[in-house]
């Protein structure tokens, strides 16, 4: 695990219970923006305990090297904008950091900070992080492939389309969900 992370224009590091309050706000005022794109467990605001305790999971998820989620954080306002997340895994699935052979990176960004490059920015901090990691051998971004913003970073980031996942949809009557999955060696 890595503490912290800063880039030209903000601060990458785990959630603090304390945050819980700047982060409710965010998803509150992003849920438009975000509820199609990221999981409801990630994306709904919640009351301020229940916030409290997710992000106290994310901490001991990010203790026991399960996933490491970051604020992204303004570093001249000191603003939450988002986040990104590293989901370790193999061929099979999610599991720990010490059996994982490759990285999933996940992100998401407040609505009103989007198209200046800070998730492009994010994602490239977070990919020199894990290319340190012996045990990994590349790295993944998982999108819905209707969300062209976020299929966007990975093609800016060397990422190649490797395969796409088709599932039924979530809610009847809408079209089915086809997630693609971008992979980029971590080792050239």
């Amino acid at each position: 695990m890595i503490d912290a992370v800063r880039t030209a224009r903000m601060l990458l590091r785990p959630w603090q219970a304390s945050d819980a309050a700047a982060l409710l706000a965010v998803l509150e005022a992003n849920q438009a923006h975000l509820g199609d794109w990221i999981p409801r467990r990630v994306s709904e605001p919640a009351p301020l305990p229940d916030m409290t305790r997710r992000l106290t999971e994310y901490g001991a998820e990010l203790a026991a090297d399960r996933a490491w989620r970051y604020a992204l954080i303004d570093a001249e306002s000191g603003a939450v904008l988002g986040e990104v997340s590293l989901f370790p895994r193999d061929a099979a699935g999610r599991v720990d950091f010490a059996a994982a052979d490759r990285v999933e990176i996940g992100y998401w960004l407040r609505g009103d900070r989007t198209g200046e490059g800070l998730v492009t920015e994010a994602t490239e901090a977070v990919l020199a992080m894990v290319s340190a990691l012996p045990t990994l051998a590349h790295a993944e971004i998982r999108c819905d492939e209707r969300n062209h913003a976020s299929a966007a970073i990975p093609r800016r980031l060397g990422f190649m389309l490797s395969s796409s996942l088709h599932s039924p949809a979530v809610v009847q009557g809408d079209p089915p969900e086809v997630l693609q999955v971008w992979t980029r060696s971590l080792r050239q």
